[in-house]
């Protein structure tokens, strides 16, 4: 992919303390790729930037954490502009997933020498709207709104699982009426996740083995009860890369979940509300420099 035009989406809010504009100007001194910034504001979010910025530039690049990958990579959803990822936040899902060098530098460098490749990723949509990593019920859910952002600041990644030990000791069984392609099930669990990607952002722990973002599939990973053995095998399993007794697992590109009553739900990192939920695949959605 030759590049002469990139465009930088900086999310000054990110959890890394280092000068991002200058490590740019380092980068690309003496390139012939002409380069811009342009910086999150609380009335500017990555999406809306990334909106303006299809078919304008040769490569639209991030920097920031999985909130702001995530809403880029669902304002180019469907679009033949690119992205890249510089991972600058607290899990870096994505930059994991795709084996993109956590370090600034180092991730610049795979741009400015031309050692990445296009690799076009599966993304879904939730009632319309696009995500890229995954829909999270209950536990999972509740995890993420937990952890709040001056947590994470503090301790980064621990944020989770202290957020992971007060959800759980608290989390009660949800009743589940789901369709996933064509097979009906009523179930209960007190966590359900409808996935694209499989990585935790935690070392190299996984949701479940097998899970991929290039596949044509959605991962439906349901956690049937929270008690503390329970919690450990789940842990065990994502550890050593096991399937678990613990969790129900199934593949489909289209599930439908049905709710008792309204509850709410995270996509991707975004918090909505709803009794109904319509999740389907949308296979090659988006093209993400990878490393050679």
């Amino acid at each position: 992919m030759k590049l002469k035009h990139v465009h930088f989406i900086i999310n000054p809010a990110s959890g890394k303390e280092e000068p991002i504009l200058s490590l740019i100007h380092q980068a690309f001194k003496g390139s012939k790729i002409n380069w811009a910034v342009s910086v999150t504001q609380p009335d500017l979010d990555a999406g809306i930037i990334a909106t303006k910025l299809i078919g304008h530039t040769d490569l639209v690049v991030v920097y920031g954490g999985d909130g702001c990958v995530t809403a880029v990579a669902a304002a180019l959803h469907g679009t033949k502009t690119p992205m890249a990822i510089l991972p600058a936040g607290t899990a870096n899902v994505m930059a994991k997933e795709l084996c993109i060098p956590l370090a600034t530098a180092d991730a610049l460098a795979i741009l400015q020498k031309g050692k990445h490749r296009l690799k076009a990723v599966d993304m879904g949509t939730v009632n319309g709207m696009p995500f890229l990593l995954r829909v999270n019920l209950g536990i999972m859910a509740d995890m993420v709104l937990e952890a709040g952002r001056g947590l994470k600041d503090q301790i980064g990644q621990l944020a989770y699982g202290i957020s992971a030990i007060k959800t759980v000791a608290k989390a009660e069984p949800i009743r589940y009426h789901l369709k996933i392609d064509d097979r009906l099930i009523t179930t209960a669990g007190v966590s359900l996740t409808v996935t694209n990607s499989g990585h935790m952002g935690v070392g190299e722990m996984e949701l479940q083995p097998g899970i991929s973002i290039t596949d044509g599939l959605l991962d439906v990973i349901l956690m049937k009860d929270n008690n503390l053995l329970s919690v450990l095998k789940v842990a065990g399993s994502a550890l050593l890369q096991q399937q678990s007794e613990t969790l129900e697992h199934w593949r489909a590109k289209k599930v439908v979940i049905r709710l008792d009553k309204a509850q709410s739900f995270i996509c991707d990192d975004t918090e909505r509300r709803a009794k109904k939920l319509t999740i389907e695949i949308v296979p090659k959605s988006i093209f993400i420099v990878v490393p050679c």
